[in-house]
């Protein structure tokens, strides 16, 4: 799969993972952060089964918290467990952060259950305010999908959050995505009408605890559909990364970013049925045709 050209995005609509057991990661989910069940079916189908390269089909189990969708895919067909070795810094490596009101609170639901495991060294860290000044903490699912929980200083939080919920977690900020070359991968997020929103180059002690790395210097970038919605956040590590990106759609590593194709700002005819793109380095993007409703879009 190869990159679709002239086609532009509005939003990121839903953000997608492999797991071994849907049941098992959505009750994960509802307990530590809120998240609600909206829907459990069935997909499969020959134009599933072409364009995520499997045989046979996946039970899925749709969440929502806050605006945001998550998508999780249990395959007929299981692919390979979560790298063990994975770090932080392997072009592998994808998390979504997760904002809280109350990041001492949110820890400690973490605490309370042996279900995950931790990346950050330390507990939650608190950047400088060259790096954001935000306080996070990553750590691993129970299937061992990275993810990051995120506080944003008092009364320095984005407009979208300020308005939200007094529950303790409020949503999806954005996906993190490791790539091997910041200029290239941006360049190509931008052809799909995302722009460049953020820069900073992280570094210091707090991310070294951060990332659980010894002495990481990374390159970040955010990018942003024009919907109010979660952007994308590119993590150039220094050194190189040697770990390969690429994992089939039945392996749990892989993560999906789904977005809703806009069509007034695209240059060829909208695809009717769902397609899958890979990034330079080898994240996979799902193309969804607009829909009214897009939390229960089937692909079969």
């Amino acid at each position: 799969m190869s990159f679709v050209p002239n086609i532009a995005v509005r939003r990121l609509a839903r953000f997608g993972l492999t797991t071994a057991d849907a049941d098992r990661l959505a009750t994960f989910y509802e307990r530590m952060f809120g998240f609600r069940r909206i829907a459990a079916d069935r997909v499969c189908g020959m134009h599933f089964e072409k364009m995520m390269e499997v045989d046979g089909g996946a039970k899925r189990v749709m969440l929502v918290l806050g605006d945001e969708v998550l998508e999780l895919l249990e395959f007929d067909s299981p692919g390979a467990a979560y790298p063990l070795d994975a770090g932080s810094s392997d072009l592998i490596f994808q998390h979504f952060a997760i904002v809280t009101a109350n990041m001492d609170q949110a820890f400690e639901r973490l605490l309370n259950s042996r279900e995950w495991s931790a990346i950050s060294r330390g507990g939650p860290q608190k950047l400088p305010e060259s790096s954001g000044g935000v306080t996070a903490f990553k750590f691993r699912d129970p299937d061992g999908h990275p993810l990051e929980l995120l506080a944003f200083p008092d009364g320095n939080a984005p407009s979208r959050w300020k308005a939200c919920s007094t529950d303790l977690c409020l949503g999806i900020d954005h996906s993190a995505i490791c790539v091997s070359d910041s200029a290239f991968s941006k360049t190509f997020y931008e052809s799909l009408g995302l722009r460049v929103s953020a820069r900073s180059l992280n570094h210091g002690p707090e991310q070294a605890r951060l990332d659980g790395l010894r002495d990481p210097c990374v390159e970040v970038t955010a990018l942003s559909p024009i919907g109010r919605t979660p952007h994308v956040e590119l993590l150039c590590y220094r050194p190189e990364i040697l770990r390969p990106g690429v994992v089939r759609n039945n392996d749990v590593a892989a993560t999906r970013l789904a977005f809703e194709i806009d069509p007034l700002r695209s240059e060829e005819p909208v695809p009717i049925l769902l397609r899958e793109i890979l990034d330079p380095d080898g994240h996979r993007l799902l193309m969804l045709p607009p829909a009214t409703d897009l939390h229960l879009f089937k692909v079969a």
